[in-house]
């Protein structure tokens, strides 16, 4: 896979930012004294401008994943452009933030969960990026968060007082429609907690990048298999999200304030690589 170096530009003048940040619904502008980079990538462009700030004490990178105005749908979100803008902006360790529903009772809205496990049940999705002739890599992914990326996420929780789910296996669907009952009851009966639409191949691609990638999610609605009455909206999805934005940026902050610096030191996640190289050149 060749790549045109000249295609992803950074402004020479911006300091780099080893935090990532993929803010989900209502999350489309979280900085401060922010400042674009301006930046392009051989997969297009990201979704929308890349931004660097102070937030929690660091430096961080943000981008939003439907674009402002949430113009892009589950399915056409550029997730290779915005993982790859991100990698270049100098970013190791990114936090996703995420909107979810629920597939059991005891997690009503309002519920904070940081996921452990992902059952992957999207298609027609670009999903990788070892999508050229010139050699494949099989990247491990039996943990698909980073682990030290999680427990600084439960540390976080104890330091605000925000309680967690700290173990969750969400499954990941197409959308942009909601489930079925008989599509919630199957994945209840896989072991799903959670569900939402954008945490693959957003998770996936991050590890082959050899970033570390931890999600952060709220729950706003339970799913049409345990949902009494018509299901959920999407006018009820937003408004639970906006509702608790105060929360799940607290526990963001809280979170980024935990993490060390020499993240990807730290883990396995930017090492997939240390022993046979990428199929294609890391930004």
């Amino acid at each position: 896979m060749k790549r045109d170096a000249s295609v992803t530009r950074v402004r020479s003048d911006t300091p780099p930012a080893d935090i990532g940040i993929i803010g989900g619904s209502g999350f489309y502008s979280l900085l401060d004294d922010a400042s674009p980079l301006g930046l392009d990538t051989p997969f297009g462009p990201p979704s929308g401008d890349i931004t660097v700030g102070m937030l929690g004490g660091r430096r961080v990178a943000f981008v939003p994943r439907h674009g402002v105005g949430h113009r892009f749908a589950p399915h056409r979100v550029p997730y290779r452009a915005n993982l790859w803008a991100l990698r270049s902006a100098g970013v190791r360790q990114i936090l996703a933030l995420s909107a979810v529903g629920s597939l059991r009772i005891d997690l009503p809205p309002g519920s904070l969960v940081i996921p452990d496990q992902i059952l992957d049940r999207t298609s027609g999705r670009a999903h990788t990026y070892m999508d050229a002739d010139n050699g494949v890599f099989h990247v491990v992914y039996a943990d698909p968060y980073c682990p030290v990326g999680r427990a600084c996420a439960l540390a976080a929780s104890g330091v605000t007082g925000l309680p967690v789910t700290p173990e969750a296996t969400m499954v990941v669907v197409n959308g942009p429609r909601f489930s079925t009952r008989a599509e919630s009851h199957e994945f209840q009966r896989a072991g799903a907690a959670i569900i939402g639409m954008t945490g693959m191949p957003e998770a996936g691609l991050a590890r082959e990048l050899a970033l570390c990638y931890t999600t952060l999610t709220l729950v706003t609605d339970l799913d049409a298999g345990i949902e009494i009455g018509s299901g959920v909206t999407q006018t009820e999805v937003f408004e639970q999200f906006a509702a608790n934005v105060p929360r799940l940026r607290t526990l963001l902050v809280a979170t980024i304030e935990q993490l060390p610096p020499g993240q990807t030191e730290l883990c396995e996640c930017g090492r997939v690589y240390d022993e046979v190289p990428p199929p294609f050149q890391l930004p």
